[in-house]
């Protein structure tokens, strides 16, 4: 993977997010952080580097209210680490609703916690599958994405900030309608996959195991794609992780860092993707892009919260079931900002 050097002889990198049917997608959400950090990097300068920021920042727009009340949350980190909630839709081209607070008809098809280390030089993508059978506070234990469905997204985050004892300090959705736009922007993106596999509903894609070279339709097709696998959310949050490393190595790479076009339309399809929490504003980005010291595709490590296989649910439901004691050295190993140590 090629980094660049920038001055003081730190890396930047792309931060990249992704929760796991859209969550590559949800790269968008840091597109800042992302386009800025390279930006940065090959020393474009304050000026394309404001523009690239307030393109992106122009087109986005806020969740009216991301969080649950404070009574009910954990502290804020105290190690300096950062935690950002992902949060994929596949709207089908419907407008998606997902921010609003009231009982909605979204599921979040993809959940991604991405923690961004203290010393801001690991990325970890955490994917949730959406089957997880938790608790959602004041409705029981359910599966992971109806919280979406009951409480909006103050109620998403209540179930993940309980669920693993950490604060999260942003929250981002996309729309997943919004990954082909992106991803021509870029002029397409490389991935490799970890299988072999064709989509099983028409248009029929066909994808090798190792490098594939993937246009917008393609791209939505790879992450969307379920029912080709004996593992089905399994196989695919794998693969979204494959998708989102193509993102980042896209971002990186020189084509796209000595063409500033691709850059601001690529800011402008990530922006008109997303919705932010209303902290999550230029200033938080272009703070958190310049604190990036990433120093490669290295930098970023992924891996699925932890689960002991399927099951069934009292009422029929077809479920997948929590690994508690890995769950319980997760909750440790971000409290204490060392996800390194964590077998991920």
């Amino acid at each position: 993977m090629v980094s660049y050097s920038v001055h003081h002889h730190h890396h930047h990198h792309p931060t990249a997010r992704r929760p796991h049917h859209a969550w590559f997608v949800a790269l968008a959400a840091v597109v800042v952080a992302v386009a800025v950090a390279v930006v940065v990097a090959v020393g474009g300068g304050a000026v394309y580097v404001g523009s690239v920021a307030s393109t992106f920042d122009s087109h986005v727009s806020h969740i009216q209210r991301a969080f649950p009340a404070d009574t009910v949350r954990p502290a804020a980190t105290s190690t300096g680490a950062m935690n950002i909630l992902l949060l994929g839709s596949d709207s089908r081209g419907a407008p998606t609703e997902v921010g609003q607070t009231g009982v909605s008809n979204q599921r979040a098809d993809t959940m991604m916690l991405v923690h961004i280390d203290a010393d801001r030089r690991n990325v970890y993508l955490i994917s949730i599958m959406r089957d997880l059978w938790v608790p959602i506070p004041g409705n029981g234990t359910a599966k992971i994405n109806a919280a979406l469905a009951w409480g909006g997204t103050p109620l998403v985050v209540q179930t993940v900030e309980q669920l693993l004892g950490a604060r999260i300090d942003h929250v981002a959705i996309v729309d997943f309608a919004g990954l082909t736009n992106m991803t021509n922007a870029l002029g397409g993106v490389d991935v490799d996959s970890p299988v072999a596999f064709t989509t099983v509903k028409s248009p029929h894609y066909s994808f090798v195991k190792g490098m594939n070279h993937l246009d917008g339709a393609q791209a939505l097709a790879f992450a969307r794609e379920r029912y080709a696998f004996p593992t089905a959310d399994y196989q695919r949050v794998a693969d979204q992780q494959a998708l989102m490393r193509g993102f980042a190595a896209k971002l990186m790479s020189l084509d796209v860092l000595a063409d500033p076009g691709k850059v601001t339309s690529f800011a402008a399809a990530a922006g008109s993707s997303v919705k932010v929490d209303q902290g999550f504003g230029m200033q938080e980005m272009l703070q958190l892009a310049a604190s990036m010291r990433l120093s490669g595709a290295s930098s970023i490590h992924s891996f699925t919260l932890p689960t002991a296989g399927t099951g069934t649910s009292a009422d029929g439901q077809s479920i997948v079931n929590v690994d508690q004691g890995a769950v319980a050295r997760l909750r440790t190993a971000l409290a204490d900002d060392a996800l390194a140590s964590f077998g991920g």
